[in-house]
């Protein structure tokens, strides 16, 4: 180990920044966070600087450095243009034993600044030793996507309950157990959610009750995984997935996706093909009740977005009945990635000013839409399940004054390897399902909008390897 992490109490401390340029300011910001009292020392310092001075406790020594300045202050960070004077200023600080950091010359620093995670009084730091900043960064960029923004919150949450929780317990084993159910059970979740004070009133609630009975029951996490491409999922899904002891899943969730849960996990089918439900939706329903009952952190995975199409409305009224603790993650549903991924823009100002999202199979197995509504112009319509009645929803758009030539699209497993897009229009479309074999999902768009997709489409997964690479970098490498 080339460095002992360590973590600097500045506040109020003297802290000196020698430089006026784009660094000083990053390292500026970075005090002023710290709450020290700062001098930055130099000729001129950039507008971004000047705003930050005005703004915090700091004063401005317009000169150039000498060691004479030095002397007053225990931290000081280095960023001019010029090697020799950072180099210079270092020795002297060091000879000193006054903390030096100079910017990117970790020869003449006896400390370096790390790349950070500020959820405050949650930080979290990443080093390379000063081998290669920009590895630092994106270890830290990957970090900062598995750590919500709440965290701080939820350590300040705990902090003040401490001193209770200690009174409460009488052995480290039994305050360490509690403290582990709480961050991964209800009251940290709650706050994840932003809703912090029902957290504090179930902490409240479960710190008064230990040892009378069990820690609060299950929760259900209702979770959108959107159309299938992994990198679409939300941070929190990706964390809840983590975290889950049992997972209900939908036929829709792709390998990729269900790859990413805990491998502890018990994995239960619920199916969901179009007159095939492995489950039935009440018996779902009452699943996820039992579940939760039982203790267990129940993720219920659906494809794309459960409020679009998903039932999850359905699903979470039965747990409120059984006063079930859940909460609900968004995804992005198949109508917005899929759209995306062909290169079809869902509203244009010369195209479509409107978008609408469509079954086509309701609940008693008919396709019995608004159709007068639906064939207006000027309007971009999205059909989830229309293949099995794509015949007739083609047909009524016609005799609702829809013209046949109305440009139509297919889109076979959007977002995801397999994703094939077939062009066409309401009279072709029917019979381009049969040429091309055409299987669920599929999602089909009508509208002026899909004639973009010719010009707009950049998705495109049998493209080979070379290609794809010389897009991405702009040409600049030869491959």
């Amino acid at each position: 180990m080339d460095y002992l992490p360590l973590f600097l109490d500045v506040k109020n401390k003297l802290c000196l920044i020698v430089g006026g340029g784009r660094i000083a300011s990053r390292k500026l910001s970075l005090l002023i966070r710290a709450q020290a009292k700062i001098t930055v020392i130099a000729p001129d310092i950039t507008p971004e600087i000047r705003d930050q001075i005005d703004e915090a406790r700091v004063i401005w020594l317009q000169k150039k450095i000498t060691p004479e300045d030095l002397k007053d202050f225990q931290l000081v960070l280095v960023a001019t243009d010029d090697r020799n004077v950072n180099s210079e200023i270092a020795t002297y600080c060091k000879e000193r034993n006054i903390l030096v950091n100079t910017a990117d010359d970790v020869q003449n620093c006896n400390f370096i600044l790390p790349s950070m995670i500020d959820r405050s009084p949650v930080q979290i730091a990443v080093s390379t030793g000063g081998a290669s900043p920009v590895l630092a960064r994106m270890l830290r960029a990957k970090l900062e996507n598995c750590i919500p923004a709440a965290y701080g919150q939820l350590a300040k949450l705990i902090e003040s309950y401490r001193l209770r929780v200690k009174e409460k317990f009488s052995t480290t084993d039994q305050k360490r157990k509690f403290w582990e159910e709480i961050l991964q059970g209800p009251v940290a979740e709650l706050v994840f959610s932003r809703q912090f004070s029902r957290a504090e009133k179930l902490l409240q609630d479960v710190i008064e009750h230990s040892g009378q009975q069990d820690l609060p029951q299950g929760e259900v996490y209702l979770v959108g995984a959107g159309p299938g491409d992994p990198d679409l999922l939300t941070f929190r899904a990706l964390r809840l997935m983590q975290q889950a002891d049992v997972v209900v899943y939908d036929r829709l969730v792709s390998k990729e996706i269900m790859d990413l849960i805990r491998k502890e996990a018990e994995l239960i089918y619920a199916g969901k093909e179009r007159a095939q439900h492995t489950l039935p939706q009440e018996t779902i329903n009452q699943l996820l009740v039992r579940l939760a009952k039982d203790g267990k952190r129940v993720l219920r995975l659906k494809g794309g977005d459960p409020f679009i199409f998903g039932r999850g409305g359905e699903e979470i009224n039965t747990l409120i009945d059984e006063q079930i603790p859940f909460q609900v993650v968004p995804g992005i549903t198949a109508a917005a990635g899929c759209a995306a991924y062909a290169g079809i823009p869902l509203t244009h100002r010369e195209y479509s000013q409107a978008v609408i999202f469509a079954t086509g199979h309701l609940s008693d197995g008919t396709v019995n839409l608004n159709w007068e509504m639906l064939a207006h112009d000027n309007q971009t319509l999205v059909f989830y399940m229309g293949l099995q009645g794509l015949d007739f929803i083609c047909s009524n758009l016609k005799t609702h004054g829809m013209a046949a030539e109305t440009p139509a699209a297919l889109i076979m497993q959007g977002t995801t390897s397999q994703q094939k897009v077939i062009i066409g229009n309401l009279d072709s479309l029917p019979e381009l399902v049969i040429q091309h074999d055409v299987k669920p999902p599929t999602l089909v768009i009508v509208g002026e909008v899909v004639k973009l997709h010719n010009r707009l489409h950049w998705f495109n997964p049998e493209s080979d390897v070379s290609a794809t690479a010389i897009r991405f970098f702009g040409g600049r490498f030869r491959l």
